[in-house]
């Protein structure tokens, strides 16, 4: 019996990582160039990039030609496959990772790490007796010790 379905989209890495590559260069964007045929700098002698983009699991599925970010996930099950999608992924994790360290890119790198990337935050809140520390604070278990000659209010 035939096959039914599409044919792969990639016969080989080699072609995947071609793609993969190309969109990596094209998330660096370009410098503006002036009319002396030099890039044009900022105050602190950075040029002025265009067309720069962060690179992402979803931008990455649609350069590949995929329709969804799932069904680049899909390929990382391909047992041929798998290296180059996880190292690619793996480019787009330490992108994030660089923005903790980004005022402006803080909190965005924090929602991809924790939801892309199945990063998780292990601190608990300091409420209910959980310590923010992750130490658990346990009821006493003896009897409150009485003074001599008292009782436990400490009346005499």
């Amino acid at each position: 019996m035939a096959k039914t379905g599409h044919p792969p989209r990639y016969a080989t890495v080699e072609q995947m990582q071609a793609v993969i590559d190309r969109y990596f260069e094209d998330c660096k964007g370009e410098p503006i160039i002036g009319d002396d045929g030099m890039p044009i700098l900022d105050k602190w002698g950075k040029p002025f990039i265009i067309n720069e983009r962060p690179p992402t699991v979803t931008g990455l599925a649609l350069a590949l030609g995929f329709t969804s970010r799932q069904a680049l996930l899909n390929y990382q099950a391909k047992a041929a496959f798998v290296d180059t999608v996880l190292r690619a992924k793996a480019r787009i994790e330490a992108y994030a990772e660089e923005r903790l360290f980004d005022r402006d890119g803080q909190r965005g790198a924090e929602f991809s790490l924790k939801y892309n990337f199945r990063w998780v935050n292990d601190e608990k809140k300091d409420d209910g007796g959980e310590s923010a520390c992750g130490v658990a604070e346990l009821p006493a278990v003896l009897p409150v010790p009485q003074d001599a000659g008292g009782d436990a209010n400490g009346e005499a």
